[in-house]
C-alpha cells in the first residue's frame, strides 16, 4: 500500500553494511534490509512491538539485532556504537516530545560517511487539510498523543541542527482507499481517487502527499 518504502530505503543496497532503524516497530521494514544481507540493528519504544518483530525474525530465519530504548536518550542504551552506514526511519521522529533532541542523539551512532533516510509528516498535504478541517486523523488508531508536520523549510532546517547535511526532500502517498473496507482487506478507492487518471494522482502525491522523504548524511 506504500510503493515508495522499498525505493526510498534501498533494501537491496544494504548487503553487508551496518543499517540501525530507528523505531523498528512490529519489523516490517527490518525483515527486509535482513533478506538483502543488511547487518541490521533495531531500536524501538514498544516492548510489545518489539517482541513482534523478534518472533518474525525467528520464524523467519533472519539475523537481526533489537533494543528497547527512546530515541532521546539513545546514548545511554545498550545499542552497538556504530558508526552505521545508514540510519533509517519510517514515521517516528514526529512522534517525540523533542524530535531536535532525538536527532541529536542519533547523530551520535553517525559518522561522515553515514547516510540518513527519514520520514516526517507533511504539513502542506492532503491528509493535513483533511486533519484542520475535522476529516480525519493523523493516525489510524484514535489516541495518537503527538503527530508533529513539518514544511520542507522547517525538516531541514530540523536535520541541518542536530548535525546532518539534506541531500534532497521529497514528497509522497496520499491515502486513496474506503477505510471500512481496507480493514476487511478490501481495496476499494474513494470514487474520486478512482475516477482519477494515474497521471494525476501521482502528481498530487509529489505535491501534496502526506510524507517527507528526506535523505542526507551526517556532516
Amino acid at each position: 500500500m506504500e510503493p515508495h518504502i522499498p525505493e526510498f530505503a534501498g533494501f537491496s543496497g544494504w548487503k553487508g553494511k551496518k543499517v540501525l532503524e530507528i523505531g523498528c516497530g512490529i519489523g516490517t521494514d527490518a525483515v527486509n534490509f535482513a533478506r538483502n544481507g543488511a547487518d541490521y540493528v533495531g531500536v524501538e519504544l514498544s516492548d510489545v512491538s518489539l517482541e513482534i518483530a523478534r518472533q518474525r525474525f525467528d520464524v523467519l530465519g533472519l539475523s537481526g539485532q533489537f533494543f528497547a530504548a527512546n530515541v532521546e536518550e539513545l546514548s545511554g542504551s545498550d545499542i552497538p556504537v556504530g558508526p552505521y552506514d545508514l540510519i533509517y526511519s519510517f514515521g517516528v521522529i514526529h512522534h517525540t516530545v523533542n524530535p531536535a533532541q532525538a536527532l541529536s542523539e542519533v547523530r551520535k551512532f553517525a559518522s561522515v560517511e553515514t547516510e540518513l533516510r527519514i520520514m516526517l509528516y507533511a504539513r502542506n498535504s492532503y491528509k493535513a487539510i483533511l486533519i484542520e478541517e475535522g476529516f480525519d486523523q493523523p493516525e489510524a488508531q484514535d489516541g495518537c498523543p503527538i503527530a508533529l508536520t513539518y514544511t520542507h523549510e522547517e525538516a531541514r532546517a530540523l536535520i541541518e541542527s542536530a548535525g546532518f547535511s539534506v541531500h534532497s526532500i521529497k514528497q509522497d502517498h496520499i491515502f486513496p482507499y474506503k477505510v471500512d473496507r481496507y480493514v476487511q482487506y478490501e481495496y476499494e478507492k474513494e470514487s474520486w481517487f478512482d475516477s482519477m487518471p494515474p497521471d494525476l494522482f501521482t502528481l498530487l502525491e509529489k505535491r501534496l502527499g502526506w510524507h517527507l522523504l528526506i535523505s542526507g548524511s551526517a556532516t
